[in-house]
């Protein structure tokens, strides 16, 4: 069976260091080359002393990665401005991504689904790649058919640029199809200080904290009478994610649309 050809955008950052590492040790992987923000030219060897045993090409430039190497999938872990980029680009070199950055406008998610649909080529996005943090979204999803009232609290490291996070948005997505449109609170609670009662997503609260020390955790509460009900899910190091990652390799290769959500992919 021949190696599935990866690339990864942010090869240096803290999840980008794990898909690396997974990738390597996978063999039914190939890491062809590293999209970087610097070091063009380079090898990964040469640029960061904890690959030194890879000899693997860095490229600055998405397009000229795309063309020289021709692999069959992005893993991208950047940021939101360099992540629109380079999906597009690697859709329009029939390079299948596979996105974990947040923080995309609605609009540039739109532009990537329109694109990756017109060419008919795989392109996951998602928020989250924890198989528990998929569970705890559809979990909340099912309880939502019963509980009305929910406030979601996402809790991040406060290196984390986005906010509400992506998991937490796509949870209240994921309940709003079960919830009915509803104004949680008193009718004529106020704030005091601006903010106190969090984001607001269809009545529902989202709540983010970002502080040193958290890594990826979340919590869904539902109130009704006279009982809550909390789901929460922990992520204590990044490795959490990269059973995520691998499933949607092996996925996205006999994809032929847009998803988003690993959940899609998990039933």
């Amino acid at each position: 069976m021949n190696k599935i050809k990866i690339v990864i955008a942010g090869p240096r950052g803290k999840m980008g260091i794990e898909a690396v590492k997974m990738v390597q040790n996978n063999e039914q992987f190939q890491l062809e080359a590293v999209i970087d923000r610097k070091h063009n030219g380079k090898t990964l060897a040469e640029a960061d002393s904890r690959f030194s045993h890879l000899p693997i090409p860095i490229f600055t430039n998405p397009d000229q990665c795309f063309a020289t190497v021709k692999p069959d999938v992005l893993i991208d872990l950047t940021t939101p401005s360099a992540c629109y980029q380079h999906a597009i680009s690697a859709l329009n070199y029939g390079v299948r991504p596979i996105i974990g950055t947040t923080g995309m406008s609605k609009a540039q998610l739109t532009a990537i689904e329109e694109l990756a649909n017109e060419k008919q080529i795989g392109c996951i996005i998602a928020p989250n790649f924890a198989i528990g943090a998929i569970l705890m979204m559809k979990f909340s999803q099912m309880a939502a058919k019963f509980f009305q009232d929910i406030e979601i609290i996402e809790m991040h490291h406060d290196q984390k640029l986005d906010a509400p996070s992506g998991t937490a948005v796509k949870t209240a997505e994921l309940i709003s199809t079960e919830r009915s449109l509803k104004t949680q609170g008193h009718p004529n609670e106020h704030e005091n200080i601006p903010g106190a009662r969090g984001a607001d997503f269809e009545g529902m609260k989202i709540h983010s904290v970002r502080l040193p020390g958290l890594i990826a955790h979340q919590q869904v509460m539902f109130g009704a009478e006279g009982e809550t009900l909390t789901i929460r899910h922990d992520s204590y190091n990044r490795n959490s994610f990269m059973t995520g990652v691998k499933l949607a390799i092996q996925a996205i290769i006999n994809l032929d649309t847009y998803v988003y959500g690993l959940e899609n992919i998990m039933e």
